[in-house]
């Protein structure tokens, strides 16, 4: 999920953390339990500041090991102990817990977007991700914001977020009925998938589809049950050259290799002599375009000059970065 979800998240698991006699009855126990339960429910995604490092690093690492699950058990004793430090007559316990539950509701949260989480690492580096909610979702957003705000003009907290997780529960029961029937719709469609991802969107009703065939890739939208595909793509394998060797070498394309499960390739002879290898992931149609790339350039010594991997959405825009890199 977003960070502006997770926060709201952490506000109210802090308020049901009142049904805890511990927490309620303790003022400075409550307040150490809000400040454990909002920076656990963020702490996970303390591996956003790789995205200044580059993105190739980012890729790879976001919501891996911080999603963990030694992360889950390490990140509220961490937590806990500088809370204790600033919040001495607190409830240790007490505070350990309402912490942990924050970081694990994080983590299990994360594994229903299309993103995913290597929630079960080291048991396996597999990534999760179940793809029933987006990462901003709106009704979840929204329904977490109403209960805070019925917190604040005088509602009892406990029951306030404990019908609001109710009502959660069978909103994501719902989502899975609704992906289920689009996934029925799309395999109905196409006929001879092998491969079918369906992610959704802000929208309740549209879902974003990346499907693959013996022969095609397909690519388009599902509205309910009716599903448009706007794009078709025959299944080309990717030649066995010492020049396609050496750009999937490269980090950035490596990267987008081992986070992308469906993807397409072009090689291109630019004017100035260099080769352009480009890679092209699927999943994310957007107004005509596939924004989420990796392009790497090299002369005829099949030398990397340049690469880049990353979200963009206008041809000049990616052409600079790989202007950049090539200064660089």
């Amino acid at each position: 999920m977003d960070s502006g979800t997770h926060f709201v998240m952490g506000i109210a698991l802090g308020g049901l953390a009142l049904a805890d006699p511990i927490v309620a009855h303790h003022s400075i126990t409550f307040t150490a339990v809000m400040a454990g339960t909002i920076i656990g429910s963020q702490a996970p995604d303390v591996d956003t500041v790789l995205k200044l490092r580059n993105n190739a690093v980012y890729i790879r690492h976001h919501r891996g090991i911080t999603h963990s699950l030694p992360a889950v058990a390490l990140w509220p004793v961490l937590i806990t102990f500088v809370l204790s430090l600033i919040f001495q007559d607190a409830n240790v316990l007490h505070l350990w817990l309402w912490t942990f539950l924050a970081v694990a509701l994080h983590v299990f949260v994360d594994i229903f977007n299309a993103y995913g989480t290597q929630a079960i690492r080291p048991i396996s580096k597999k990534w999760v991700a179940l793809g029933v909610i987006n990462t901003f979702d709106p009704i979840i957003f929204s329904l977490h914001c109403v209960a805070i705000v019925l917190w604040a003009f005088g509602t009892n907290p406990v029951w306030t977020f404990s019908i609001l997780y109710i009502i959660i529960i069978f909103y994501y029961i719902l989502r899975f009925a609704v992906q289920s029937a689009v996934k029925k719709a799309v395999r109905h469609t196409i006929q001879d998938d092998e491969y079918v991802i369906v992610a959704p969107t802000m929208r309740f009703f549209q879902w974003r589809i990346a499907a693959k065939s013996k022969t095609h890739y397909y690519v388009g939208r599902a509205y309910g049950r009716t599903v448009n595909i706007y794009d078709k793509f025959e299944i080309k394998s990717m030649p066995k050259t010492s020049l396609v060797d050496k750009a999937l070498q490269d980090p950035n394309l490596a990267a987008f290799v081992s986070f992308s499960p469906l993807y397409r390739w072009e090689i291109s002879e630019l004017e100035n002599g260099l080769t352009e290898v480009r890679l092209i992931d699927l999943r994310y149609r957007s107004d005509n375009r596939y924004p989420f790339v990796a392009v790497a350039h090299l002369n005829e010594d099949n030398d990397i000059i340049t690469s880049y991997t990353g979200w963009i959405f206008t041809e000049d825009k990616l052409q600079r970065k790989l202007q950049i890199g090539a200064s660089n």
